[in-house]
């Protein structure tokens, strides 16, 4: 995996990320595919609004359908009809999300699966033969994700057990094409963070991940470790900050100089009935809405906004039609996409700092 990085303001940067199925160009935002599906998204609606790479889940498709069905039906991007590249979470953040169905020792991780009850034991090594099985192009090693009421002695065990699990999945053979990434954990702990980063940069990994992040902490903790731990990791390589988060905050996160996002935003709130424009958050369902002949936002060119007004949205929420929440994330899906396309402009342009300043100003704003 190589990163051209082809411009840089300040330490932001816009690059080109190359991999078995196709550049991705960053920085850049992955789109949930959990189960192997965008929610109430089609893989060809994804790349008419920009998307490059998606993001799935090995713990969830482990358990359901499983990898050796995946894989003898020709691998997750044939069984998922999406020929671009994909990155696969460990299944590191159930840890954390799962708290009452997990059990974590040194040698792994014991599931109760919230499907069927049945337990499953998964180690550091099956949670990268599970992701090779599935032919995707990123895969994540299993980590530990805290939360952030976690104490001192937690948060070091953690940090020991994740180095650990790391070192142990590494060695692990890949398929062709295939790459890990590394991922920072610490807790809310600087001093973790940098002892993290140290420990890994040296083994030579072809992209850094940061987790254990917007976990509950207070924004601004969240801001700041991710801004130290940014700094600590190599220049070559890419970063992925995961599980963030909100329009200003990507803008925020790209100025520290990451290049890889994910989050569940813009679909889960689409499937609520929040919109996002360049003004701010919008809820659609609300009634001012319901004689509203505006698109959602003027400035926006997805399909939504070319085709319906407010008046027709809030009306297809009201009525609990499945189109309401289909549209609304895919407007918010387009605009986190025309988010990402502008900040690659930007940093291209040497205008990154005036434009990010603009932007946060404007989003601030909270339409009713």
């Amino acid at each position: 995996m190589e990163l051209d990085v082809i411009a840089r303001d300040g330490r932001a940067r816009r690059g080109r990320l190359h991999t078995a199925h196709g550049a991705i160009d960053t920085p850049a935002f992955m789109p949930v595919a959990t189960q192997a599906s965008v929610k109430g998204i089609l893989p060809s609606q994804l790349r008419e609004i920009g998307a490059q790479i998606v993001l799935s889940n090995a713990y969830h498709l482990h358990l359901r359908p499983g990898e050796e069905l995946i894989q003898s039906l020709g691998g997750l991007h044939r069984f998922m009809g999406w020929d671009g590249p994909i990155l696969t979470d460990s299944g590191g953040y159930q840890i954390f999300s799962l708290e009452g169905l997990r059990k974590v020792t040194d040698d792994g991780v014991e599931f109760r699966s919230h499907l069927d009850g049945r337990k499953l034991f998964l180690t550091p090594e099956e949670v990268v033969r599970i992701q090779v099985r599935l032919g995707v192009d990123i895969l994540m090693p299993l980590d530990e994700c805290l939360p952030p009421t976690a104490d001192a002695a937690a948060m070091r065990a953690a940090l020991r057990r994740t180095l650990d699990w790391v070192r142990r999945s590494q060695a692990e053979p890949l398929g062709p094409g295939q790459n890990l990434f590394a991922i920072v954990q610490g807790g809310l702990s600087p001093e973790l963070r940098r002892e993290c980063a140290a420990a890994l940069v040296p083994l030579g990994f072809p992209g850094y991940a940061v987790g254990g992040l917007s976990v509950g902490e207070e924004k601004k903790v969240t801001l700041e470790l991710a801004d130290l731990t940014a700094a600590h990791l190599p220049e070559d390589r890419p970063r992925y900050l995961m599980g963030v988060g909100l329009p200003e905050d990507l803008i925020r996160f790209v100025g520290m100089g990451y290049d890889l996002f994910d989050c569940v935003l813009p679909t889960r709130n689409g499937r609520n009935g929040t919109v996002f424009t360049w003004m701010g958050k919008m809820n659609i369902r609300l009634a001012r809405h319901a004689r509203d002949p505006e698109p959602i936002d003027p400035e926006c060119a997805c399909y939504a906004c070319r085709n319906f007004s407010r008046a027709y949205l809030r009306h297809l929420a009201a009525a609990g039609e499945m189109l309401a929440p289909q549209l609304a994330s895919l407007h918010n899906l387009h605009f986190y996409q025309e988010l990402m396309r502008q900040m690659r402009e930007q940093i291209a342009a040497g205008r990154f700092a005036s434009w990010a300043a603009s932007r946060l100003a404007a989003l601030n704003a909270e339409l009713a």
